[in-house]
């Protein structure tokens, strides 16, 4: 597996999952979709990132997976790349002054 592709749709995994639950988008359009989710699975979901790391993983792990044990372990490890991301790229990352 060329490791600059997995680079890549590791990032476009880690923007889509960031979109989805921590920006308004364009417009608000992704606001809007947030508050039509409700306080349901969907709209809990769209709260935590870290939770929606795991379902946005797929698509990009079946993308890039050969085999059905390449892709569990692509998904899995997109997910933990996401969550190691937003870690590392968070403001409130309860530093003290």
């Amino acid at each position: 597996m060329d490791p600059f592709l997995f680079f890549l749709v590791l990032l476009a995994a880690w923007r889509v999952t960031h979109l989805l639950s921590k920006e308004d988008g364009p417009f608000d359009s992704v606001f809007r979709l947030r508050k039509m989710a409700g306080a349901g699975f969907f709209g809990s979901l769209l709260d935590c990132l870290y939770c929606l790391s795991i379902w946005v993983a797929i698509p990009f792990a079946v993308y890039m997976a050969h085999a059905w044990k390449e892709g569990i372990l692509l998904w899995l490890s997109l997910s933990g790349g996401v969550c190691l991301l937003e870690k590392l790229t968070s403001h409130n990352n309860n530093q003290s002054s």
